[in-house]
C-alpha cells in the first residue's frame, strides 16, 4: 500500500494557503463560538466547565496565532522578493534573490522565474564581455596593423590571425580575386600549415564555397549537419568544410575577394554574431586593400617620376651618367655578401637609385665644373643629400629611403655630411651606399682626374676604414669586385 502524501502548507499556492489559515482564524473560533450560541439558545442558560472553557480559549488563541505566523510568512517572503528585485534593479548588477524556492506556490514560481531571468542575463553579459573583447583586440590589430605596416601582406596576415582567434576557430583563408585571371589568389592562411592547403596558391573562382560567394556577393553561414566522426578524413583540413563563414570582400560593388573563416574550437556551430563581426571585418579588409592598390599606384607613379628627376641630374653631366644603376649594383652585390634580407636588399637599390636625386637642385656651374670644388661651392653641393631627401619626403611609402639618402656622405667618426652622425647611428644600408657610390667615383672618369685603377681604389677605401668606411662592408665590397675582375680565383 502507497504511502499518501501530505502535501506542505509551505508547498500550497497562496489562495489555499490564505483559505487553510484563514479557517485558523476566522472559521474555527467562529464554529466555537455558533456552538455555544447554541447551546445557550436550547437550553435557556449556558453553562461551561471552567477547564472546558480554558481549553476552547486556548485553542482559539492556538488558531489564530498560527494563522498569524502563517500569513506573516508568506507576506514577508513576498515582501522580501520585492525588496531584493528593487535592490537588484537599483544596483544594476544581476543577482538571483534569496528566497527558497522548493515548493510550486506562487511566490516560489516568481522567485525561480526571477533567477532564471538573472541567469540568461548573466551569460548574456558574459557573451557581451566576450564579444567585446573580440572586437576589442580585432579593433587594436587593425589599428595597429593600420598605423605601423606598410606592407599590405603582413597587414593581411595579422588580421586574419586575429579574426580566427576573435572568434575562437582554429583557420582561416584570405583569397583575392586577379583582373586577368578569374582564379582566386591565396594570399594569406592560418592554422593550414600542416594541410595540404599550404601548398596551394590559388583556386578556380567556380570551386567550393568561394565561389559562390564572389558570384552571389553574400556571406555563407554554413553549419555542420553531420557528425564530426563521419566526415573522411581526408576532408577534414579542408578551409571549405562546415561549420564554415564566408564573406565576400566588396568595395563600391566589386569583389576584391573572400575571407573564410571554420572549425570553431567550441565544436559547434557559428552563430549570427559571429557572421556579423566577420562581414563587418571583412569590409575593412576590402577598404585596406583598396587603399593598398590605389597608394601602390601613386607610389610607383611618383618613383617613376622620381627616378626620372634622377636619370636627368646624370644627362646634366657626361660623367655621372650610368652612376646611380652601377652604385646600385654594387650596393646589392654586397648586401648579399653579407648575408641581408630581401627587404633590406629592395631599400638599398631603391636608394641607390635616388641617392643622388637632390643634385637637381645644385647649379650646373657646380655640378659641371671641371676642377675641384672651392669652399663656398663646396657647401652648396653638401645640400644635395637635404634636397633628396625633401624630394621622396611627401610619400610615406618611400619614408625606408630617407636614411640612406639624407646620410650616404656620412662618415663613422662623424666628420661627413650633412648632419654629422657616426658610428652605430648610421644603418647598415647607409653604410654599404656610402662605400658603393665612392668605389663608383673613384672608378669613374670625372672633369676633375681620370678614373683611378681597381687596386687603387681599394687601397683608398682599406685606408679610410673606421674613420669613413665600414671594415665588413668594405671587404664585402672588395671581395665582389676581386671575384668579378678574376672569376677563376673565385673557384
Amino acid at each position: 500500500m502507497s504511502a499518501i502524501k501530505i502535501k506542505s502548507i509551505e508547498d500550497a499556492s497562496v489562495i489555499r494557503k490564505f483559505s487553510v489559515l484563514f479557517s485558523f482564524m476566522s472559521l474555527f473560533p467562529l464554529v466555537i463560538l455558533t456552538a455555544l450560541f447554541f447551546i445557550f439558545y436550547f437550553r435557556g442558560a449556558l453553562q461551561i466547565d471552567i477547564n472546558f472553557f480554558l481549553w476552547t480559549v486556548l485553542l482559539v488563541g492556538v488558531f489564530s496565532f498560527i494563522g498569524f505566523i502563517g500569513m506573516r510568512s508568506s507576506l514577508g517572503n513576498l515582501n522580501k522578493m520585492t525588496d531584493e528585485v528593487k535592490s537588484v534593479l537599483k544596483s544594476g548588477v544581476p543577482k538571483q534573490i534569496g528566497i527558497k524556492t522548493a515548493g510550486d506556490n506562487e511566490i516560489a514560481q516568481i522567485a525561480r522565474s526571477f533567477n532564471e531571468v538573472v541567469q540568461k542575463l548573466e551569460s548574456t553579459i558574459t557573451e557581451m564581455e566576450k564579444s567585446k573583447g573580440m572586437l576589442q583586440e580585432v579593433l587594436t590589430a587593425v589599428a595597429s596593423g593600420a598605423a605601423s605596416s606598410e606592407n599590405i601582406n603582413a597587414f593581411l596576415n595579422l588580421i586574419l590571425k586575429t579574426t580566427v582567434g576573435a572568434i575562437n576557430a582554429e583557420t582561416g583563408l584570405l583569397l583575392l580575386t586577379q583582373e586577368k585571371d578569374s582564379n582566386l589568389i591565396v594570399e594569406s592562411s592560418f592554422g593550414l600549415e600542416n594541410s595540404d592547403y599550404s601548398k596551394i596558391k590559388s583556386i578556380a573562382a567556380d570551386t567550393e564555397m568561394a565561389g559562390w560567394v564572389v558570384k552571389q556577393q553574400k556571406p555563407l553561414l554554413i553549419p555542420r549537419i553531420t557528425k564530426e566522426s563521419s566526415i573522411p578524413a581526408e576532408t577534414k583540413d579542408n578551409p571549405f568544410q562546415p561549420p564554415l563563414i564566408c564573406v565576400p570582400l566588396i568595395f563600391q560593388n566589386k569583389v576584391l575577394g573572400v575571407l573564410s573563416i571554420s572549425s570553431p574550437k567550441r565544436k559547434v556551430n557559428f552563430d549570427e554574431d559571429e557572421l556579423f563581426v566577420v562581414s563587418n571585418i571583412s569590409t575593412q579588409i576590402a577598404l585596406a586593400i583598396e587603399n593598398a592598390r590605389l597608394n601602390s599606384d601613386a607610389q610607383k607613379t611618383y618613383l617613376e617620376t622620381i627616378s626620372a628627376l634622377a636619370m636627368a641630374v646624370e644627362a646634366r653631366d657626361l660623367y655621372s651618367r650610368g652612376h646611380s644603376d652601377r652604385v646600385g649594383e654594387y650596393s646589392v652585390k654586397i648586401a648579399r655578401t653579407l648575408g641581408l634580407s630581401e627587404e633590406q636588399i629592395k631599400t638599398i637599390k631603391d636608394a641607390a637609385l635616388l641617392h643622388d636625386v637632390g643634385k637637381i637642385g645644385i647649379s650646373d656651374d657646380i655640378l659641371r665644373k671641371p676642377g675641384p670644388l672651392n669652399e663656398y661651392e663646396m657647401e652648396i653641393m653638401k645640400q644635395h643629400p637635404v634636397i633628396g631627401e625633401g624630394i621622396i619626403l611627401p610619400l610615406r611609402g618611400l619614408s625606408r629611403l630617407k636614411e640612406p639618402v639624407r646620410h650616404h656622405h656620412e662618415w663613422l667618426n662623424g666628420m661627413g655630411y650633412p648632419d654629422k652622425v657616426a658610428g652605430e647611428k648610421i644603418t647598415i644600408e647607409t653604410k654599404i651606399l656610402t662605400v658603393a657610390d665612392a668605389f663608383d667615383a673613384m672608378t669613374s672618369d670625372r672633369p676633375y682626374r681620370k678614373k683611378l685603377p681597381l687596386e687603387t681604389a681599394i687601397n683608398e677605401l682599406q685606408k679610410y676604414i673606421n674613420v669613413r668606411y665600414d671594415p665588413a662592408v668594405v671587404e664585402a665590397l672588395i671581395t665582389c669586385v676581386r671575384t668579378e675582375a678574376n672569376p677563376e680565383s673565385s673557384k
